[in-house]
């Protein structure tokens, strides 16, 4: 495969490996926590894995898609709060396309710049001038504590009234906010992803300068930092980002039930699970469910990266190919986990095993609004001729 990189995907799964004892030693503080650990978010920072999909001239690592998904899976496998970090900072920086090469000089330039982003429901702007004036507050902001910037949504509003563009939608920006300027309102507290801290966060009337707040609409030409194969892409690798942890959840789950399959030997039982037929149909079908899902998703984000390699950019048919491919993988990863979890018996609903935080992460990811299983109704509007309701689709 051509690619424009300079780091191996080897090399780079080397350094992840090199990281490993320190993300595993640190992950039952991030589920503590809610937040993932600081000695692992700096780690991450420090290696370069924050900014994978950023270019070589704002000092990122300048992956194609398939290699920093990989990447992103692989710390998964680990820790699912590690690999969801990495997925939503460098789903974040496709973003910076849209700002000025002033801007982008300036935010993304540094080595320590990570991002969070956080879209719904989006902030109020009142201009003002030389900018707007940012309020509101914003949900599940993956992140945001290791986070120095915070990407995010605003209407415009004139007085109490939303302003409208020419199709009588609210006129739309992406902001980009310090975080030091931001107050994480510490409340993220659900079934599964605890680690991943992606607490709400809240804007109070902070002043944003006008480059730093443009018109969200589709791009026509990105900045020149940014006018690589990468943004030919648009918008799907960061939607396809949020992916890959799902897929490196249900291979720590594969991999962990194996080790349990050969030592443990089921009540009223004279065998170890492993002998058990059911147990060995299971454990083939959530590996063919794995391997199907990353199949799949890597082969349309390939096809696609070589069309843009080619200087082609994404028509309608492949956008749809990547919705139902990203949908695709989060649905079967979660088979995937649901079947390791039927066939670890009752090892799956004890705490000191990682069966249930694997079922409880997986099943969560599968909610996400990118990603879940509603997505496939919106791909299928595309393949039925009709215009799709997901706005997505336009960009």
């Amino acid at each position: 495969m051509k690619t424009n990189k300079t780091t191996s995907l080897d090399e780079l799964l080397e350094r992840a490996s090199d990281l490993e004892p320190l993300v595993r030693e640190h992950a039952p503080q991030a589920e503590a926590d809610r937040r993932l650990s600081a000695p692992v978010a700096d780690a991450l920072r420090d290696a370069g894995f924050f900014r994978m999909f950023r270019p070589h001239t704002r000092g990122g690592l300048d992956l194609d898609p398939v290699t920093g998904f990989r990447v992103i899976e692989e710390f998964a496998r680990m820790d699912s709060a590690a690999g969801w970090n990495l997925a939503i900072a460098n789903a974040t920086e496709p973003f910076a396309a849209w700002y000025s090469d002033d801007v982008t000089e300036q935010v993304y330039s540094s080595p320590d710049t990570v991002m969070a982003g956080a879209w719904n429901p989006p902030r109020r702007a009142i201009p003002v001038d030389g900018g707007y004036r940012i309020s509101g507050k914003t949900v599940f902001s993956s992140n945001c504590h290791a986070a120095t910037w915070i990407s995010g949504l605003a209407h415009v509003y004139d007085g109490e009234a939303p302003r409208l563009d020419d199709s009588g939608a609210p006129q739309t920006l992406l902001t980009l906010v310090k975080m030091t300027e931001a107050t994480i309102d510490e409340n993220w507290n659900t079934l599964g992803m605890a680690g991943t801290g992606s607490h709400d966060v809240v804007i109070d009337d902070v002043f944003v300068p006008a480059e730093r707040a443009v018109p969200f609409v589709p791009l026509e030409r990105p900045s020149s930092a940014y006018a690589g194969p990468f943004h030919l892409l648009s918008v799907w690798p960061a939607i396809a980002a949020q992916v890959p942890p799902a897929l490196g959840i249900a291979r720590a789950a594969i991999d962990d039930f194996i080790e349990l399959a050969t030592q443990k030997t089921p009540v009223y039982s004279g065998s170890t699970l492993r002998n058990r037929p059911v147990v060995q149909m299971q454990i083939a079908q959530a590996e063919a469910e794995l391997g199907a899902a990353q199949a799949f998703l890597y082969s349309v984000f390939d096809s696609m990266w070589q069309r843009a390699l080619d200087g082609g950019g994404v028509n309608m048919r492949q956008r749809a190919q990547c919705q139902i491919a990203c949908s695709h993988a989060v649905v079967a990863a979660a088979r995937a986990v649901d079947l390791v979890h039927a066939a670890a018996g009752a090892s799956a609903i004890r705490n000191e095993q990682q069966f249930q935080k694997y079922f409880r992460d997986v099943h969560v990811i599968t909610q996400h609004a990118f990603v879940g299983a509603a997505r496939f109704e919106s791909a299928g509007q595309v393949m039925l001729g009709l215009e799709p309701e997901w706005p997505f689709f336009q960009f």
